[in-house]
């Protein structure tokens, strides 16, 4: 037996090996040690034998609600993800491999590598309609970029996107690759549409140190950049700092910020409602956005989700709030599940790569079907 997690967003630390019945692992925390619920991992062993790996510091983990009812995700080929037996008892995770294969990769949601992002966006610059902008350097040194689609045309719409502020959220980015296929589609009449009345800005990945690094949820700092929005900084959050300076420059009609949640089993939007800033015109134009987006896409639904803030009072740190606020424009966060969806179950996959996919193409249709009223 072998277990390794040196590779790009790998995360865990063995523990034992010593009985395929009970191998013993844990989740490497998060730099400054606040967070960890990510995991991603290769086990190598006997094909034909059964291995119950057990993660022992599951139940003090950022979220552990988010162990009931979850089934890891794995792969032998890291192309098509599929889920194995898990159960979560007395804190600790427990997982039933039976090999197929020498070797199988495990993770706590199917990756979305450092090298898929880079080849997202060397394949989407080739497009006559996308350039790309080099915004600064993270922490660690990688480059932070903004793809840019449209013209410079100041009658046009203003839509920015923004995903995995939490890298171990790797949903988001699955939803944007297929929100940005779909959008560059010259055979598609939604997104022609599209472009002739908005520009779009889309970070793909907003925290790339976190994702290589194999965090859940801060950066290679230990910030937690969804709560630096008010007061960014070169020295704890040059990702959000180089974002808010660019939104400052080109202004935001919509914003969308796209996330997971380790607990809830559903699609949903946390919407603005809270902040001080909020008026009629703002709510129609999310009721419109909720509607359109039902009508498009059977994952979304808007019975559960979070708890609404009360007037005035959100928390401005928090992107889709401060850019909502600062801009007076439609802003949500898209919240997606590690788990499955339970109004459209699928026991094999859960919630899936492709689902996330689809639900990034539906988007386009909600963003065309409010676009006219934006400002």
């Amino acid at each position: 037996m072998r277990i390794s997690a040196n590779f790009d967003g790998g995360n865990i630390q063995v523990l034992s090996l010593e009985n395929k019945d009970d191998i013993q692992l844990a989740i490497r925390q998060d730099e400054g040690g606040e967070f960890y619920q990510w995991f991603n991992f290769r086990f190598e062993g006997d094909v034909g034998n059964s291995y119950t790996l057990n993660v022992v510091n599951a139940g003090s983990s950022s979220y552990p609600k988010g162990w009931e009812n979850y089934q890891a995700v794995a792969s032998y080929d890291r192309q098509h993800w599929f889920r194995l037996p898990t159960q979560y008892q007395h804190g600790t995770l427990s997982i039933t491999v039976e090999l197929d294969a020498d070797a199988i990769q495990i993770a706590y949601f199917a990756p979305y590598s450092y090298e898929r992002h880079l080849d997202l966006l060397s394949a989407v610059q080739v497009h006559p309609k996308v350039s790309l902008e080099h915004l600064g350097l993270t922490l660690d040194g990688r480059d932070m970029t903004l793809v840019k689609i449209g013209d410079d045309s100041n009658d046009k719409k203003t839509i920015w996107i923004t995903a995995r502020q939490h890298p171990g959220e790797t949903m988001a980015e699955w939803l944007v690759e297929g929100l940005l296929y779909k959008l560059l589609d010259p055979d598609d009449p939604v997104s022609k549409q599209l472009l002739d009345k908005a520009n779009f800005y889309v970070v793909p990945n907003m925290n790339p140190d976190g994702s290589v690094r194999g965090h859940l949820r801060t950066n290679a700092k230990g910030v937690n950049l969804n709560r630096e929005w008010q007061t960014p900084s070169l020295e704890n959050s040059p990702e959000v700092y180089y974002v808010v300076n660019k939104m400052q420059q080109t202004g935001v009609d919509l914003f969308y910020d796209v996330h997971g949640d380790e607990g809830l089993p559903y699609v949903f939007l946390a919407g603005c409602d809270g902040v001080p800033g909020w008026n009629e015109r703002l709510q129609q134009l999310q009721e419109s956005f909720e509607k359109a987006l039902l009508l498009v896409s059977p994952d979304f639904q808007t019975e559960f989700g979070y708890g609404k803030d009360a007037p005035g009072k959100a928390n401005l740190t928090i992107a889709s709030n401060w850019v909502a606020q600062t801009f007076n424009c439609l802003s949500n966060t898209l919240e997606m599940p590690f788990k499955d969806n339970d109004n459209l179950a699928d026991p094999m996959v859960g919630w899936s790569p492709e689902r996330c996919i689809y639900l990034g193409e539906a988007s386009l249709t909600a963003m065309l079907a409010v676009v006219d009223q934006l400002r």
